[in-house]
């Protein structure tokens, strides 16, 4: 049975920076996103919310046509009853019957100012409600233009973007299944506690890649010489000298031109 090519060093460095050429590429275009996808989400909620609200103040506003309707049933029940009273009161035989009869006929005309009263606040409530609905329309019709707006603007760089994102995940996935899985965790890890998601840097000026920290020469030459893994001590990070990064990055620009 043949015996499966051992990876060298040199080669799981080169493939370790394509993979960080690739994954930078995916940032850039995620980038180039920016806070939109948030923006677009965030004013779906508004305009959501503002949806809400309106259906809310129409709601209100039918309950309060409703209580109207019932305080002007009640008024005109008043004024019957007080009709009622005053007809009695001719053929009352005493008066404590006709002080009764007065009684309830201020009873049913207090009732009737009462209402009259409510029905008052009701409108003066309904013309508020309207106002503010008013202006939740206004605002929600603002929101939704420039929600519409915002969307062709995501929707246009999607269309520019999204197929060589995609090309470039699945070629990210199948860089990592080349590289054993330790480095990929040690890799993962390391874009994930850095800024800029560099996790790979070349060695530029005897220093890493974004940093301002010197290497000593010692270091840079055995990081030349690719004969093992080496990590800058004050960023983590996984170096590689300046040539192999010159080689990949024009091996990666003739892969993503492809896209």
């Amino acid at each position: 049975m043949a015996k499966s090519k051992e990876v060298t060093v040199e080669e799981r460095l080169r493939a370790l920076y394509d993979l960080q050429l690739i994954d930078s590429r995916i940032d850039e275009i995620r980038n180039v996103r920016g806070e939109l996808p948030l923006e677009v989400r965030d004013l779906e909620d508004e305009v959501a919310g503002l949806h809400t609200r309106l259906e809310k103040l129409d709601a209100s506003l039918e309950t309060l046509d409703e209580e109207i309707k019932s305080k002007k049933n009640l008024i005109e029940e008043a004024k019957s009853l007080i009709k009622k009273y005053s007809e009695q009161q001719k053929n009352v035989r005493n008066n404590r019957e006709y002080n009764s009869l007065t009684k309830e006929i201020e009873f049913q005309d207090l009732e009737i100012q009462l209402a009259e009263k409510h029905i008052k606040e009701f409108k003066v409530q309904i013309e508020q409600k309207k106002e503010v609905i008013n202006q939740t329309k206004e605002r929600s019709k603002e929101r939704q233009a420039h929600l519409k707006h915002k969307k062709g603007e995501l929707d246009a760089i999607l269309a520019e973007t999204e197929k060589e994102e995609l090309a470039l995940i699945k070629k990210s996935d199948e860089y990592k299944t080349l590289i054993e899985e330790r480095l990929v965790t040690a890799y993962t890890r390391i874009r994930t506690n850095v800024k800029n998601g560099l996790a790979v840097v070349a060695v530029e000026r005897g220093a890493s890649g974004g940093s301002f920290f010197t290497i000593p020469p010692q270091v840079i030459m055995e990081i030349a010489s690719r004969k093992k893994i080496i990590t800058d001590e004050h960023s983590g990070r996984i170096l590689v000298d300046e040539a192999l990064a010159l080689e990949q990055k024009e091996k990666m620009e003739k892969l993503f031109a492809k896209f």
